[in-house]
This record gives C-alpha cells, sequence and structure tokens, in this order.
C-alpha cells in the first residue's frame, strides 16, 4: 500500500522557501560611543547598499561591515534579526540601544550556528564543517587499532602513528579521534609551542567540541582537578626540541588520549 508520505510531492514535504532570501549583517562604528557594540540587522537587499544608506543619514564614514550571513535554517526556513538578538540577549549580552549590542563577531556567529541547528553551545562554538574523507578514514583506522589492542590487553597503551602530509589538518582530526574514543583527559606534547594557537582555537572554536576545556601550558594539575564543569580537559605541553625523530616532524601520536 502505497504511503500518503511518498505520494506528495517534494515541495508539500520541505519547509516553503520564501521568494526574499534575508540575510543577517552586523557592522560596527570605530569610535569611543561604539566601542564593543555590533548593530545586528536584517535585509533582503544587498547589504553593503543596506548599511551605506543606514550610516549616511548620519554621516557615519569610520563603520565597517563584519558579518553578512544568510538567515537560513538548515531545513530552509527562516529566521530573523529578532531570533539574533534575542538569543544573544539571553546569553547575557546586552541590549544597549535598539538593534545595537554589545558582544563580538563571533557570539554572533555562535548564535547563527545555534538558530540553525537547533543546539545550544557555550562560549563561541561557530564552527560546524564536517571531517574530510581522508580525516574520517584517519580516524576510523585508528579508532580500530585502539580498540584491537584493548580487546587483547585492556592495560594496553596504543600508539599510532599518523604520517599526515602538510595542511592535512591534524588537530582537528585528532580532537575527533579523542571524541571518538570517548576521552575525558587528553595531553597534547610538542616540540612546537607555536602550534598551541592552532589546538586552541580548533577546541574553542568547533560545535563539535563544545563542553571541552582547553588548559594552556604551564598550568598546575590543581588547575585541572578544579574544572568540575568541563566534560573533557585538553592540557597541551611543549617538550624538548629534541622530541623530534631524527629531525622530522611525522604527525602527531594519538597515545596521549585517556579514555
Amino acid at each position: 500500500m502505497r504511503s500518503t508520505t511518498m505520494s506528495k510531492p517534494i515541495e508539500a514535504i520541505l519547509a516553503p522557501r520564501p521568494k526574499a532570501r534575508p540575510r543577517i549583517y552586523a557592522y560596527s562604528i570605530q569610535d569611543a560611543a561604539h566601542n564593543g557594540l555590533l548593530k545586528v540587522g536584517q535585509t533582503t537587499r544587498d547589504v553593503k547598499q543596506r548599511v551605506t544608506e543606514q550610516v549616511k543619514t548620519a554621516a557615519i564614514k569610520n563603520y565597517k561591515i563584519v558579518l553578512d550571513e544568510p538567515a537560513e535554517r538548515d531545513d530552509g526556513s527562516i529566521f530573523s534579526d529578532h531570533h539574533v538578538r534575542s538569543a544573544l540577549a539571553k546569553k547575557g549580552f546586552p541590549r544597549v540601544e535598539l538593534e545595537w549590542m554589545r558582544c563580538s563577531v563571533k557570539d554572533v556567529r555562535t548564535v547563527l550556528t545555534e538558530l540553525r541547528t537547533g543546539q545550544q553551545f557555550t562560549g563561541t562554538h561557530d564552527a560546524t564543517f564536517p571531517m574530510r574523507r581522508e580525516q574520517a578514514e584517519a580516524v576510523k583506522m585508528t579508532h580500530a587499532y585502539f580498540h584491537s589492542r584493548w580487546s587483547e590487553d585492556m592495560h594496553a597503551v596504543p600508539r599510532f602513528l599518523w604520517n599526515a602530509k602538510m595542511r592535512f589538518g591534524k588537530t582537528f582530526a585528532s580532537y575527533q579521534l579523542a571524541k571518538a574514543l570517548g576521552a575525558k583527559r587528553v595531553l597534547v606534547v610538542t616540540f612546537k609551542p607555536a602550534v598551541e594557537d592552532a589546538w586552541q582555537t580548533d577546541l574553542e572554536g568547533h560545535a563539535d567540541f563544545d563542553g571541552w576545556q582547553y588548559l594552556p601550558r604551564l598550568r598546575r594539575r590543581s588547575d585541572a582537578d578544579r574544572s568540575t564543569k568541563a566534560s573533557r580537559l585538553l592540557q597541551f605541553v611543549p617538550g624538548p626540541a629534541g622530541a623530534r625523530r631524527g629531525g622530522q616532524h611525522q604527525g602527531p601520536r594519538t597515545n596521549g588520549c585517556t579514555p
């Protein structure tokens, strides 16, 4: 028997798409009175043209458009600038006047991600990009190897070396592996302290790692012990330059994940 749902055209099942495609924008004004403030609005027209019209009436020239994003959810439905400002206010960012909010661009991007996905994030987790094919394969292979070793010896400390090319995305993929393993404490040891910013940015910026806490180097262990609100912790530790093997950096060893 043919179902009623299958007999409907696809247009009747999906959320209707409005003809006008609204966009959320934000701009700042570089002066003391507007320091730390963003004007958050929406338009169905060209954002640059709309903002120019607004600031032109007040003869404002020192402005900068910092955000121009579609006001659209993953299912095709739309939200408004009222939803964005309301969500910001619920997070504790004050509405100073009308459409002016005291917040950062990353705060607005995080709210946009929440409105699109229906999820709630802590901090500024605005990135939602998935793993690339080669990253997903590396995580799957390493995950399978770890569990094969643990099935033989539950006390084993597996090691798996990623000989990955430049721009592979080792940091992001390592986090995804730690997540797949259910790791609660992750220790990153590297001979290149300069990469610390990348480790922190990926952890604090991607929606997949919401609830994780990054502990920078040179912090006491007691700091980690007191971090009870985070579901998972990551500690960054720079190692000695002699930690290189044969002068080559072969990629991260994944034995720093503690389930």
